[in-house]
């Protein structure tokens, strides 16, 4: 019986492990000498296998790790960035979110979805204190912050606090600037939930269906106007939401 003589073997888990381990070190090694810094986009996986000559499944372990690692962002169809310290979405107060992203000196851009008139659903009616299938203002705006979608904004205003509503180009301004004008706001209501995205949030935000997510519900009301009712839908790993009041010495919230 003839013996067979090994002059190779396969790549196993091992190997695998070594791999993609070294890929890691590679893209930390360059996030750390400053190559790549917070809010770079990373090459494609594409790009990483042909550069450093491994398999795109190799690629992909690395990268999908450190993602969790918190070492970078990635968002499909859009890429991989290194990760910046999460900003601050704040709870307590109503801020325009380019404003925000334009104060961290990055750059701004709004996809518009939608904006259309409907008829109020009963939970929207309710919300905005107005009759059941009476006409409202929807808007759908997916804000990003350089080109990472980083808010989903599905927002419906009462016609009568805000009449020109839809006659604003949302690319260039926002609700929020809008409104501020048109009905300043005077009481807000926030409910905050942790919540997993559907699949069409998963599409506009660019991420998987099991990153949790950061939901605030917020009413708006003006001289005890109801104006509208928004549902602000934040992707976990790259938002982090923060409140804080001050208060008088006897206890009392200023």
């Amino acid at each position: 019986m003839s013996r067979r003589t090994k002059t190779s073997r396969e790549p196993g888990a091992d190997d695998l492990q070594a791999l993609y381990a070294k890929v890691k070190q590679m893209i930390v090694g360059r996030i750390g000498d400053g190559d790549w810094r917070p809010g770079d986009r990373l090459p494609s996986e594409n790009e990483l296998v042909r550069e450093l000559g491994v398999s795109r499944m190799t690629v992909n372990r690395a990268l999908r790790e450190l993602s969790i690692e918190g070492v970078i962002v990635r968002a499909k169809g859009v890429g991989s960035f290194v990760a910046e310290a999460k900003p601050y979405a704040e709870l307590l107060e109503v801020r325009n979110i380019a404003d925000e992203i334009a104060q961290r000196g990055h750059r701004y851009r709004a996809l518009v979805v939608q904006a259309a008139t409907e008829l109020a659903t009963h939970k929207v009616a309710q919300a905005l204190g107005i009759g059941s299938g009476a006409p409202v203002f929807h808007s759908v705006i997916v804000h990003h912050e350089n080109d990472l979608p980083v808010q989903l904004e599905d927002r419906f205003v009462n016609p009568a606090a805000a009449r020109d509503y839809l006659e604003h180009d949302f690319t260039l301004t926002t609700p929020n600037a809008v409104l501020s004008i048109a009905a300043p706001l005077t009481k807000a209501e926030h409910i905050v939930e942790a919540v997993l995205p559907t699949p069409w949030e998963c599409r506009l935000l660019a991420i998987s269906d099991v990153e949790p997510c950061l939901l605030i519900q917020r009413r708006t009301w003006s001289n005890e106007v109801s104006v509208s009712t928004a549902r602000l839908l934040y992707p976990g790993a790259r938002y982090r939401l923060r409140g804080q009041h001050t208060t008088g010495g006897d206890g009392a919230a200023t």
